[in-house]
Protein backbone atom coordinates (compact mmCIF):
# COMPACT_ATOMS: atom_id res chain seq x y z
CA UNK A 1 0.00 0.00 0.00
CA UNK A 2 1.53 3.47 -0.78
CA UNK A 3 1.44 5.95 2.00
CA UNK A 4 -1.99 8.06 0.68
CA UNK A 5 -3.88 4.44 1.00
CA UNK A 6 -2.60 4.01 4.41
CA UNK A 7 -3.87 7.26 5.31
CA UNK A 8 -6.76 7.28 3.66
CA UNK A 9 -7.39 3.92 5.33
CA UNK A 10 -6.99 5.31 8.89
CA UNK A 11 -9.49 8.40 7.90
CA UNK A 12 -11.76 5.89 7.34
CA UNK A 13 -11.90 4.26 9.98
CA UNK A 14 -11.77 7.75 12.09
CA UNK A 15 -14.87 8.63 9.98
CA UNK A 16 -16.36 4.96 11.45
CA UNK A 17 -15.50 6.73 14.90
CA UNK A 18 -13.00 4.72 15.63
CA UNK A 19 -9.73 6.60 17.12
CA UNK A 20 -6.52 6.02 15.50
CA UNK A 21 -3.22 5.59 16.52
CA UNK A 22 -1.36 7.23 13.35
CA UNK A 23 2.54 7.66 13.05
CA UNK A 24 4.22 10.67 12.48
CA UNK A 25 7.30 11.62 10.09
CA UNK A 26 8.70 14.93 9.60
CA UNK A 27 9.85 17.58 12.02
CA UNK A 28 7.14 20.17 11.36
CA UNK A 29 5.35 19.55 14.43
CA UNK A 30 8.51 19.98 16.90
CA UNK A 31 8.78 20.51 19.87
CA UNK A 32 5.37 19.28 20.59
CA UNK A 33 5.51 16.12 18.60
CA UNK A 34 8.72 14.52 17.00
CA UNK A 35 8.07 12.13 13.87
CA UNK A 36 9.81 9.03 13.42
CA UNK A 37 9.55 8.97 16.63
CA UNK A 38 6.19 9.76 18.02
CA UNK A 39 2.34 9.01 17.21
CA UNK A 40 -0.89 10.86 17.24
CA UNK A 41 -4.31 9.64 18.16
CA UNK A 42 -6.36 10.26 15.61
CA UNK A 43 -10.57 11.28 16.20
CA UNK A 44 -13.55 12.06 13.70
CA UNK A 45 -13.47 15.58 13.88
CA UNK A 46 -16.55 17.84 15.49
CA UNK A 47 -15.83 20.76 16.74
CA UNK A 48 -12.70 22.75 15.15
CA UNK A 49 -11.10 25.53 16.98
CA UNK A 50 -7.75 27.39 17.01
CA UNK A 51 -5.12 25.50 18.70
CA UNK A 52 -6.36 21.73 17.63
CA UNK A 53 -4.15 19.34 15.89
CA UNK A 54 -5.22 17.53 12.86
CA UNK A 55 -4.73 15.72 9.96
CA UNK A 56 -5.71 17.59 6.98
CA UNK A 57 -5.51 17.48 3.08
CA UNK A 58 -4.07 20.99 1.85
CA UNK A 59 -3.77 22.32 -1.17
CA UNK A 60 -5.62 19.87 -2.86
CA UNK A 61 -2.48 17.48 -3.21
CA UNK A 62 -1.14 16.24 0.29
CA UNK A 63 -1.99 15.15 4.14
CA UNK A 64 -0.19 17.30 6.71
CA UNK A 65 -0.60 16.84 10.55
CA UNK A 66 -0.35 20.84 11.80
CA UNK A 67 -1.89 23.10 14.16
CA UNK A 68 -4.69 25.24 13.25
CA UNK A 69 -3.66 28.42 13.40
CA UNK A 70 -7.20 30.17 11.87
CA UNK A 71 -10.84 29.81 11.00
CA UNK A 72 -12.63 32.32 8.54
CA UNK A 73 -15.92 30.96 7.59
CA UNK A 74 -15.11 27.58 5.58
CA UNK A 75 -10.97 28.01 5.21
CA UNK A 76 -8.80 26.46 7.44
CA UNK A 77 -5.44 27.75 7.84
CA UNK A 78 -2.87 25.70 9.39
CA UNK A 79 0.50 25.89 10.33
CA UNK A 80 3.28 23.43 11.85
CA UNK A 81 5.02 24.00 15.03
CA UNK A 82 7.64 23.41 14.00
CA UNK A 83 7.95 25.43 10.99
CA UNK A 84 9.38 29.10 10.56
CA UNK A 85 7.29 30.42 7.69
CA UNK A 86 4.93 29.20 5.71
CA UNK A 87 1.38 28.42 6.38
CA UNK A 88 -1.02 25.72 4.92
CA UNK A 89 -4.94 26.33 4.02
CA UNK A 90 -7.69 23.83 3.50
CA UNK A 91 -11.48 23.90 3.55
CA UNK A 92 -13.65 22.93 6.46
CA UNK A 93 -14.01 19.38 4.88
CA UNK A 94 -10.51 19.35 4.60
CA UNK A 95 -9.92 18.71 8.11
CA UNK A 96 -9.80 15.07 8.13
CA UNK A 97 -9.20 13.95 11.83
CA UNK A 98 -8.38 16.03 15.54
CA UNK A 99 -5.63 14.49 16.99
CA UNK A 100 -5.86 13.91 20.74
CA UNK A 101 -2.97 12.64 22.40
CA UNK A 102 0.87 11.85 21.34
CA UNK A 103 1.59 8.44 21.93
CA UNK A 104 5.83 8.30 22.32
CA UNK A 105 8.26 5.22 21.48
CA UNK A 106 7.12 3.21 25.17
CA UNK A 107 3.46 3.79 24.44
CA UNK A 108 3.10 6.70 27.12
CA UNK A 109 0.05 8.71 26.06
CA UNK A 110 0.06 12.84 26.81
CA UNK A 111 -2.81 14.74 26.19
CA UNK A 112 -2.43 17.50 23.36
CA UNK A 113 -4.90 19.83 25.13
CA UNK A 114 -3.72 19.30 29.22
CA UNK A 115 -3.63 23.09 30.44
CA UNK A 116 0.01 22.96 30.51
CA UNK A 117 0.04 21.78 26.44
CA UNK A 118 -2.30 24.46 25.27
CA UNK A 119 -0.21 27.22 27.66
CA UNK A 120 2.93 26.32 25.67
CA UNK A 121 1.30 26.19 22.45
CA UNK A 122 -0.05 29.49 22.66
CA UNK A 123 4.07 30.89 24.15
CA UNK A 124 5.64 28.95 21.50
CA UNK A 125 3.20 30.98 18.66
CA UNK A 126 4.12 33.96 20.11
CA UNK A 127 7.52 32.71 19.91
CA UNK A 128 7.85 32.29 15.66
CA UNK A 129 10.72 35.42 15.16
CA UNK A 130 12.59 33.01 17.50
CA UNK A 131 11.59 29.56 16.90
CA UNK A 132 14.77 29.08 13.81
CA UNK A 133 17.28 29.58 16.70
CA UNK A 134 14.96 27.78 19.07
CA UNK A 135 14.81 24.43 16.85
CA UNK A 136 18.38 24.42 16.44
CA UNK A 137 19.13 24.37 19.71
CA UNK A 138 16.43 21.96 20.69
CA UNK A 139 17.37 19.67 17.47
CA UNK A 140 20.82 20.09 19.00
CA UNK A 141 20.48 18.92 22.64
CA UNK A 142 17.74 16.07 21.86
CA UNK A 143 20.33 15.05 19.26
CA UNK A 144 17.36 14.97 16.46
CA UNK A 145 18.93 14.74 13.07
CA UNK A 146 17.08 16.09 10.04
Amino acid sequence: MSDREIIESAISLVNEGMSVTFPVNGWSMLPFIIGGQESVVLVKPEHLAVGQVVMAFVDGHRYVVHRIIGIDGDRVTLMGDGNVAGIEHCPLTGVKAVATHVVDARGRKRNLYSKWRVWAARLWWHLRPLRRYLLFIYRKTKRIKR
